[in-house]
């Protein structure tokens, strides 16, 4: 069985930009993609050249992982195009040299590391999404202390936080509270707006920052604009 064009965007979809928290395929960094046969050969672009290396580093082998693991696909190339580091991390890619075998001593941090920094910064935006969507419906900010996940509405805001707690191996039980930290453990009651506060500039740092790099690539790439999917609620 040959895999599909269609099955190849697909895969594509799961891999989500470590520090936007959005699929690549949302934010138009897939620039091609070209299946033939067996092989597979995606070609990604970023908003700038000097994108920290080792976010596109992740972002580029995320992708090939999720490309090899699909029935019937055999070679699989993934090209980081215009990037100072280019070279250097499309060798890597095609080397399978892994995160430290590619950049060296420069790798300050194991990739699962980097990857768990970004999965906690996520977990923490979703959260707030979700209890401040909870405050706008009349709950008073001392309430979010006994907030349980099922207290929280159904919807993907709901849905997308659970997902992040699992990924975590947090506790996605009814009766587990909704504002942890990192570990699970519920903050005391007196720091709820502090934390919140904190939570909500995590979230807005995000969403800035990936408005910001959807305008860079279209002014960088003018046709990525016909790629990129309109601004939705956070729900990967």
């Amino acid at each position: 069985m040959m895999v599909t064009e269609a099955q190849a965007r697909r895969a594509l979809d799961t891999v989500i930009d470590p520090e936007l928290d959005e699929p690549i395929t949302d934010l138009g960094f897939v620039r091609s993609l070209e299946v033939s046969g067996a092989a597979v050969t995606v070609h990604l672009r970023l908003p700038t050249s000097f994108c920290s290396p080792n976010f596109a580093y992740l972002m580029a082998s995320d992708a090939k992982d999720a490309l090899s693991v699909l029935p019937g696909v055999g070679e699989v190339a993934v090209f980081l195009d215009d990037h100072h580091d280019s070279d250097l991390i499309n060798r890597g890619l095609a080397a399978d040299a892994g995160y430290r075998g590619t950049f060296g001593h420069e790798a300050e941090e194991s990739l699962a590391e980097l990857r768990a920094t970004f999965r906690r910064k996520a977990h923490t935006a979703a959260m707030e999404r979700v209890l401040t969507a909870m405050l706008r419906a009349g709950l008073p900010e001392d309430g979010l202390h006994d907030v349980v996940l099922g207290d929280l509405p159904p919807g993907p805001a709901t849905a997308a936080l659970l997902r992040r707690r699992e990924v975590l191996g947090l506790s996605i039980e009814r009766s587990a509270y909704a504002l942890v930290d990192d570990d699970g453990n519920r903050y005391p009651r007196e720091e709820v707006p502090l934390r919140l506060r904190f939570a909500r500039s995590i979230r807005i740092s995000i969403d800035g920052n990936a408005h910001f790099c959807r305008g860079l690539l279209r002014t960088r790439y003018p046709e990525s604009a016909a790629d990129q999917s309109p601004v939705k609620e956070k729900v990967s």
